[in-house]
């Protein structure tokens, strides 16, 4: 290889692109702006109902939470802005961004209910995995963080990387 090709230079599109940060082993997505902009309470874990489209692309990885939440309404729980990419085989398609319902136990609705109406406190999905044949997704019930809190979780994400390099640089 010579030194101007560009499959050695550290410096094509390609190389300098951001790398998509996969999920963790039987992860479909994750919400990893949700431990930045909130504090994670308590978490539950509930079913969703889907269509068949909507499941072939989820097994295509093609599900975005960033900006998706959970809601209590008429004694059910509904999941708001989760976008699921439109499967391109399937005659009929379904709408990306719809509400979607989720399974929970009655109790588990009613603790939801009580904590949700609480000033301050809201239900944010931090996951979507798969148990078995079903998907599944994680539901966090969380308080959002002021600034100086995002600050202080910026400074302690830094200072947990700083000292596994001198860790990894030592060994």
């Amino acid at each position: 290889m010579r030194l101007g090709d560009a499959s050695t230079s550290r410096h094509t599109p390609s190389a300098m692109a951001k790398k998509k940060r996969k999920a963790a082993p039987g992860d479909i997505a994750t919400n990893r702006q949700a431990s930045f902009r909130y504090n994670l309470l308590d978490k539950f874990e509930a079913g969703i109902v889907l269509r068949g489209s909507e499941v072939k692309s989820l097994r295509e990885g093609g599900v975005q939470l960033k900006d998706a939440y959970a809601e209590v309404r008429d004694g059910e729980v509904w999941l708001r802005n989760m976008h699921i990419a439109p499967y391109k085989p399937a005659r009929e398609n379904h709408e990306p961004d719809r509400p979607r319902k989720l399974l929970l136990h009655r109790r588990e609705i009613d603790q939801l209910t009580g904590a949700s109406s609480e000033k301050g406190l809201t239900i944010v999905p931090t996951r979507i995995y798969w148990s078995g044949p079903r998907a599944k997704v994680e539901l966090a019930l969380a308080k959002g963080k002021d600034l100086y809190d995002k600050r202080r979780s910026i400074k302690e994400r830094d200072e947990r990387r700083e000292m596994q390099r001198a860790m990894s640089e030592r060994y």
